[in-house]
């Protein structure tokens, strides 16, 4: 009888033992599960803000090496002289409006919005500033009109050239290349293109 109670005694606490062994990976495999969900959310997230980061420098340099078509003629009398400086009103991109623009080009030609969908896919671009006459593919002499449709040779921004577009506005005007300093930061944009004279205006 006593060996026949040890054995019951001896069942019981092993049945005790299993039971609290289950319990604890139960409750252990929620928190485990849970822990590698947040890592990768958080590894989501990071690879997120970088490209988000990239997306947004690339939006912001403008740098271009300053060539320019070989048929762009240089304005004769400008408004603002090469070298000199002069404020920039125009926000064609975040930093542009209110920086001190240092002249690095001036050139009469007719300027253009376009509207036209990259050639590296995304969505379509809206009355983008500024494309001028002889960045566009068999351009002649006579200027186009709004809502012809050309195919663009600049590369201000990544697909770009190549791109068909739609000419939206023209304009007779002079238009300038400049290096200037974002008002937000940042590396120093050089040679951007373009601007157009009233986009600028003297430095009081």
């Amino acid at each position: 009888m006593k060996s026949r109670l040890i054995t019951i005694g001896i069942v019981f606490l092993i049945s005790i033992f299993a039971l609290s062994a289950c319990s604890s990976n139960a409750e252990n495999e929620p928190a485990e599960k849970q822990d590698t969900e947040m890592e990768t959310n958080s590894d989501k997230q990071s690879d997120t803000e970088m490209e988000s980061g990239s997306d947004d420098h690339m939006e912001m340099d403008h740098s271009s090496t300053g060539e320019v078509p070989d048929d762009l003629k240089a304005a004769d009398n400008p408004t603002y002289e090469v070298g000199s400086q002069a404020i920039i009103q125009s926000e064609h991109m975040k930093g542009m409006k209110g920086a001190k623009a240092t002249i690095a080009g001036a050139f009469h030609t007719t300027v253009y919005s376009v509207s036209y969908t990259p050639t590296t896919g995304g969505e379509r671009v809206k009355n983008h500033k500024w494309v001028i006459h002889e960045e566009i593919a068999d351009a002649k002499e006579v200027p186009f009109e709004p809502g012809s449709e050309v195919t663009i040779e600049a590369s201000h921004m990544k697909g770009m050239k190549g791109a068909t577009a739609v000419i939206e506005t023209a304009k007779e005007t002079t238009v300038y290349m400049v290096d200037y300093m974002p008002t937000t930061g940042g590396d120093k944009v050089t040679n951007h293109k373009w601007v157009t004279e009233n986009e600028l205006s003297p430095i009081e």
